[in-house]
């Protein structure tokens, strides 16, 4: 069968990639197409427009380059036509995605969406839309599923990714990573303070504020990939080490962390490091966030188990005090067995290894029926 793919970011490529290699074993005779980037090309897929040509983030860029992303969108349309796939199957990216999705539907193209737009945090009211335009819906957090009985859609819950990329990747032992990254061998607390410009330049130099309040363990920033190292710099006026590209790695040989609310607090979970969640932001933009936000919990470890199992500090919460209480709490004792103890419940409700298999099985198995 043809199957066109679209993803619009690295994450989405990643994730794309571990799917096209499950749904080739499903399907011998499986032919790929994509909008996406070099990991999902490796996958043996045809790749037509790379993510980097999409990828347009904050209201003033998208405003800039407006003729850009209607030629992309037009592009694609054309090329998906050209090809005339047996399924179209998006990769979260809902801005581009959806807009494709419902052309799709009323051009009689099957769509398949793999990892669902975050739309039970905002504006729900869409679950109606994609409902009316996605054939099949494969979810990755375990209360997405219910989110969308609401709406009285059946989804088919998968499991998370991240566990297949966790799990996927190469180890390396403490004595060669310190080695590596010139760092001794006292234990380490990652700061992880997001990747873009305004979350690294709100956050890190308040974390770094905590660095002389815990002699005994040394500070390692992850350093993201989407930013040089240069820009770290201005923030840093200790000896902290900061490591790029490396966060696995990192985590995989931390005692304890400080991150940005996101996908981080999760990887952070997964690689079972008790961590403090930190947010924020600009009181404007907070405060209206706080008008259309729909979620109790602004990091993923939260909202899955539906409890605060990991401490989250937001705007005035967020200070030197509150940091270094929270993260003396989590290094010994009591809170660290508590956090690391739900860890371990939290992997079991996102449903172990396998999500990329069980989503192209199901997807091979539902064109195959028909």
């Amino acid at each position: 069968m043809k199957y066109y793919l679209i993803a619009g970011e690295a994450s989405g490529d990643l994730q794309a990639s571990y799917l096209l290699k499950e749904l080739a074993k499903a399907d011998s005779k499986a032919d790929f197409r994509c909008f996406g980037g070099e990991l999902m090309e490796q996958q043996g897929a045809t790749l037509v427009k790379h993510y980097r040509e999409l990828a347009f983030m904050g209201v003033e860029a998208v405003i800039k380059n407006i003729r850009t992303i209607f030629k992309n969108m037009a592009f694609c349309k054309e090329d998906i036509l050209a090809y005339q796939p047996d399924v179209l199957i998006l990769v979260d990216y809902p801005g581009f995605n959806l807009k494709i999705a419902k052309w799709a539907k009323a051009n009689n193209i099957k769509v398949y969406y793999y990892i669902s737009p975050k739309i039970w945090a905002w504006n729900q009211k869409r679950g109606h839309k994609i409902k009316a335009i996605v054939d099949k819906m494969f979810v990755i957090l375990p209360f997405e599923k219910e989110f969308y009985k609401k709406f009285n859609y059946e989804v088919d819950f998968v499991g998370h990714p991240l566990l297949d990329s966790i799990a996927d990747r190469e180890k390396i032992d403490f004595n060669t990573f310190t080695q590596t990254h010139n760092l001794n061998n006292k234990p380490i607390i990652a700061l992880l303070p997001g990747s873009r410009k305004q979350e690294i330049s709100s956050m890190l130099e308040l974390m770094l504020t905590v660095v002389n309040k815990f002699p005994d363990y040394q500070f390692v920033i992850a350093g993201a990939p989407s930013q040089p190292l240069s820009f770290y710099q201005q923030f840093i006026n200790t000896d902290i080490a900061l490591i790029e590209n490396k966060t696995y790695d990192l985590l995989q040989h931390s005692t304890a962390a400080l991150v940005v609310s996101g996908t981080a607090t999760l990887e952070t979970a997964l690689f079972k490091v008790p961590q403090v969640v930190c947010y924020k932001t600009g009181w404007l933009f907070y405060n209206l966030a706080k008008l259309v936000i729909k979620v109790k919990f602004i990091s993923l470890v939260n909202l899955i188990m539906n409890r605060e199992i990991v401490k989250e500090l937001i705007q005035k919460g967020l200070n030197t005090k509150n940091l270094t209480k929270e993260l003396t709490k989590i290094l010994k004792g009591d809170s660290r067995k508590a956090m690391l103890n739900n860890y371990e419940e939290l992997h079991q409700k996102l449903g172990g290894i396998g999500a990329s298999e069980r989503a192209a099985k199901l997807i091979y198995g539902y064109l195959s029926s028909k």
